[in-house]
């Protein structure tokens, strides 16, 4: 008994975890959960419920960040036409715009719609789960919005292999 629960422990510690019920409560589609797009326009993030979505928080400043961009890219660019979403979120004030739009497309990333946390970041981040705010920080949400996976580091295709499934049926 005590092994599993320190092999939950240590799972949940290395970032994954898998199926989420509480979706409607989750504080990810509220009214409150609005932030600015590279455009300066508010985006609500109630705006992409209803479809298979990747979430991705990240922070140029992110070594792990980095090297995930242009992977979440090549899978929007794949299944986009089959209705997936992918969004950035970016720990960055708005007045950064110009450089997250400069750092996206060095990263091969400008295909991916990103919006600014600015100072709302890191308590949003810990609302949804990640309670220490590390970077980079991925949640997949399926049409029904039920969470589907969190993931506290570098997001790869192999995660998104293993919940394409039910993400995309």
């Amino acid at each position: 008994m005590l092994a599993a629960a320190l092999l939950l422990t240590w799972a949940t510690a290395c970032g994954a975890s898998h199926g989420d019920k509480a979706a409607a409560e989750s504080p990810l589609f509220a009214a409150s959960a609005v932030f600015p797009g590279l455009d300066g326009r508010d985006v609500a993030l109630a705006s992409y419920r209803g479809a298979p979505l990747i979430v991705n928080f990240w922070a140029r400043w992110c070594v792990p960040c980095r090297a995930e961009l242009p992977e979440l890219a090549a899978l929007q660019a794949k299944y986009g036409a089959r209705g997936l979403k992918v969004l950035g979120i970016a720990l960055e004030d708005a007045a950064n715009a110009d450089k997250v739009r400069e750092f996206l497309v060095a990263y091969e990333a400008a295909n991916i719609p990103s919006l600014l946390a600015g100072g709302k970041g890191i308590d949003f981040i810990r609302a949804l789960g990640n309670e220490q705010a590390l970077l980079p920080f991925t949640l997949v949400i399926g049409r029904d919005g039920e969470i589907l996976l969190r993931k506290i580091g570098r997001f790869e295709q192999r995660d998104f292999l293993a919940i394409k499934a039910k993400l995309l049926p």
